[in-house]
């Protein structure tokens, strides 16, 4: 049975109010939680962007038995592989052993800030793949030094190592990040339930490792005011990874998505208060090979609802997959 998990979408509310959605998401019987980790939102009417590790710092302390992950971190630009190692070794000891690091290569969005640019595709991967075998290293709980291609260390050593160390993730769009998760994580990412890249994983050595997927959804009575939300706040989605990645603020998000139609948006995006098709829209990751599918409430205002419609309605509905 799909383990069924619940998105801290930083993008989209305040920091005490993304702790309380999660304790709240603990209370309705959601399997796991993930955290976006981004420095500013995707669109400027989303409106928020607040530290993700502070968040799951405060998370872990307010919650007792959902687990936690990044979803995803880029370990290669506004954070140090070094700095990533140390982040996830006190979330795992603070959570009591319910962390899990997510990595990706992340998006220029998120990235650009601290002025380094913004490599081209392969080059990130490099960096990611040299960036988890430093996280490794460090996991290791000795002394690392590393002059890498992209990364230097020298005499890094966590103090604070966790008996059981918190798995890796990596999120995975193509055929090399899929040799890099197949090879380096020990459980793979993806935002769309495409079977050639869980293919790809299983035969880079990921064979049997835990995978998780990600859906956006909208729930709302009004089936009408859930697309509009979802346009208003998501319409981005429709852009694909390749795009998405690239581009650098919310003003060019805004640029690109402006002949997005509610219609795109809500072929993309289940809306309403119909379970069927949020149990529909779930399905492909099933019939993917995906173990586990974090469900994405859009918009911050509205996770109340969503929260208590999914204990009552759609988690028994979505057990039955």
């Amino acid at each position: 049975m799909v383990r069924i998990g619940y998105t801290m979408m930083t993008e989209q509310a305040g920091p005490r109010e993304l702790v309380g959605h999660v304790v709240g998401a603990e209370r309705a019987g959601f399997d796991f939680s993930v955290t976006s980790d981004h420095y500013s939102p995707w669109l400027a009417a989303q409106g928020h962007s607040p530290y993700a590790w502070s968040l799951l710092g405060a998370a872990a302390q307010a919650t007792t038995r959902i687990p936690l992950m990044s979803y995803v971190t880029c370990p290669t630009t506004r954070y140090h592989p070094a700095v990533i190692a140390q982040k996830a070794a006190t979330m795992q000891l603070l959570s009591e052993g319910r962390f899990r690091l997510g990595l990706g290569s992340g998006e220029n969005l998120n990235e650009h800030v601290v002025g380094q640019g913004w490599p081209t595709t392969p080059v990130r991967l490099d960096k990611l793949a040299e960036a988890i075998e430093i996280i490794r290293a460090l996991f290791g709980g000795g002394a690392v030094t590393h002059h890498g291609a992209h990364f230097n260390v020298v005499d890094a050593r966590l103090w604070d190592v966790p008996e059981v160390l918190p798995p890796i993730g990596v999120a995975v769009s193509g055929d090399r990040s899929s040799e890099i998760a197949g090879r380096l994580a020990d459980l793979v990412i993806a935002t769309e339930p495409r079977t050639d890249l869980m293919d790809a994983f299983d035969r880079y050595g990921g064979r049997g490792k835990p995978r998780v997927g990600q859906l956006p959804v909208c729930y709302d009575p009004d089936t009408d005011a859930a697309i509009a939300r979802a346009h208003d706040q998501f319409r981005w989605l429709v852009g694909g990874w390749r795009v998405n990645a690239e581009l650098p603020g919310p003003a060019a998000f805004e640029g690109a998505t402006r002949y997005v139609r509610p219609d795109d948006v809500a072929e993309a995006v289940p809306c309403g208060d119909d379970a069927g098709r949020f149990v529909e829209a779930v399905r492909p990751y099933v019939d993917a090979g995906f173990t586990e599918v974090a469900l994405i409430q859009i918009g911050g205002d509205h996770q109340e609802p969503f929260l208590h419609w999914a204990e009552t309605t759609l988690l028994p509905a979505l057990r039955k997959l």
